[in-house]
This record gives structure tokens, sequence and C-alpha cells, in this order.
């Protein structure tokens, strides 16, 4: 949603803090790193444009001649150059553990450093970002399409996420019963969350005894992944995703929003390429030793929605 659909829907930065909760949760129950899973959560989507995936895919295109564009190498190349906050070095100077956690937490988008071995599984904690990222984002969707009416609350009755436990929540009996709309709402993706994640610490447990999984190297060297859904859920996190596809993100109203973000992201580009001048002094200084377009990109992935939108309307970037 753009910032002027209203000030209660999940920004980057909301999403991100749900994340880091998530994430820390599923670590304490496995008496993992929950300081190394935190700085994971909080960093894995620095690198994220304005408006989201819409925004990377456009990106993504406008740089098809230079590597195109991905959220998560972005977010490495955040913390390693452009964040500037120390007079002797670029970057922020994380942990390896850190930043190969940005690289390696997104498992479908890997990022291919010789640096991070490739052939190498990434730590437990980066593994579990990757899944508290999924059900932060299915959870909030849910809450997000309920409060701007493009779902209803009768239209999530027949997905298997529920498990047994539907009466409560769909048929006004029990705990739900008499319950306000934003009470019911809240209930349900409580029991996404909840019935989500202790599938995944059991189905975890689960793969670390049968896989022998004993110390980091022995997390290394798994031929399996080990944090993930039993079947039974992997197949119910499949259906909720198919449903909030159909159902919320191909919504027409989205798709409008999606056209306008695009267009916005395509103007400044074109905009600050023709000229440069209007680019920050941190940013001309990168001109000298980086090709033009990957430096206008950086600028714009920096940016926040509502300023994006700003920009583009005003002679902010002229």
């Amino acid at each position: 949603f753009l910032p002027h659909e209203g000030d209660h829907f999940r920004t980057r930065l909301t999403h991100t803090i749900e994340v880091a909760q998530i994430s820390r949760t599923i670590a304490r129950a496995l008496g993992l790193n929950e300081d190394l899973t935190e700085a994971i959560a909080l960093v894995h989507d620095v690198g994220h444009t304005p408006f989201g995936h819409a925004g990377e895919d456009v990106l993504n295109e406008l740089l098809s001649a230079h590597g195109g564009f991905n959220h998560n190498r972005q977010s490495l190349r955040v913390v390693d150059l452009i964040e500037q906050r120390y007079p002797d070095h670029p970057g922020l100077n994380l942990s390896f553990e850190v930043r190969e956690g940005i690289a390696k937490h997104e498992t479908k988008n890997s990022i291919v450093r010789s640096e991070f071995e490739p052939s190498l599984r990434p730590t437990l904690e980066a593994s579990l970002v990757d899944i508290a990222d999924e059900i932060a984002y299915n959870a909030h969707d849910i809450d997000d399409g309920l409060r701007a009416d493009l779902i209803v609350i009768e239209d999530l009755r027949d997905l298997r996420i529920w498990g047994d436990r539907t009466a409560d929540l769909f048929e006004g009996r029990g705990v739900s019963g008499g319950m306000a709309d934003d009470q019911k709402r809240h209930l349900l993706v409580r029991r996404v969350v909840d019935a989500v994640v202790t599938d995944v610490l059991k189905q975890t447990s689960v793969r670390l005894e049968s896989l022998n999984i004993t110390d980091l190297e022995s997390v290394r060297q798994s031929r399996d992944r080990i944090c993930g859904y039993s079947p039974a859920y992997a197949e119910r996190v499949g259906e909720l995703k198919q449903f909030l596809r159909n159902r919320l993100y191909r919504h027409p109203k989205l798709a409008s929003l999606t056209d306008c973000a695009c267009q916005i992201i395509t103007t400044l580009f074109a905009r600050l390429n023709r000229d440069t001048s209007k680019l920050p002094p941190r940013y001309q200084e990168m001109l000298l030793i980086e090709h033009q377009a990957i430096v206008v990109a950086d600028y714009i992935a920096g940016m926040t929605d509502r300023y994006a939108e700003r920009a583009a309307q005003s002679e902010l970037v002229s």
C-alpha cells in the first residue's frame, strides 16, 4: 500500500520489526544465538526499494545491462559500502556471520560470492530468518487485506492453515463470540503465526536430531535444509500463499497502485540519469568509481515510499 492509503498498513520498517520478533522467538526456543538472529533480521531488507517488490522489479529491469537489481544483494552493498558511519572505512563493519546471513537468508535467490562458500549452508540463525520473513508477511498480508476490505473473513474459512480450529474463528462461537471485527482480525493473525511457528519449531527439532546436527560444521555440511515446515504445513502455507496471490496481490486496486509505483521509479531513474547533479554529495563521490546507472539505483533504492512519491511530483528531482 502506498503511504496515502493510510497510516495503519505495514511498512518495510514494521515488517522488519515483526520478522525480528518471530526470529528471536524461534532462536530462543532452539537455543540459538538471539543477537545474531536479530541482527540478520533487522538488516535483511535494508536494500529494498520504495514500493517493495514492485519497485525492485522495475529497478531490476532498468539495470538489466548492469547485472540487474536484487534487494538482498543491495542490502549487502548498503552495509558494506553505501553507509558511511566511520571516518576510516566505508560500511558498518559487520561480522562475517551477519553479512553471510544477508547473502544466504533467502535460499531462493542466494548471492553467489566466493567469500561465503556457496556450497555450504548458512547458519541456522540465517535460515530461520528466511522462515520468519515468510511467516510475518503471510500473516500481516491477511491483516492488511482485511483492514483494506480487499478480502473478508469469510474468504479465509476454507484455508487449511487453521487446522481443525475453525468454529470459534468463523462461526461466532467460543472465543470469538461477540468479538468486534478488528479483534477477530487480530485473532486470525495470531492463529497463523502461532500455528506455523509451532510447526517450524517441532519440525526443525526433528531434523536436528535425524540429521545428527551437533555443531556449526554439521549445519554447514548438511545435505538437507534444517529449518522448515513439516510436509503438512508446507502444503498449508503454500495454499495460503496461493490464496493471497489470487485474491490480494492481483486485486485490481493493488494492480493500479503497482502501476503508479512503477511509473514513479521509472521517472526518477530517467531524471537522475539526465542530471546527476541532483544526487547528494555522497552519491556524487560514488560516480567517480561506479557506473552512473548503478549509483542512481543506489540512491533511489534508499528512498522511502513517501519521499520517492514526493520527489517524482516535485522539483526535488527535476
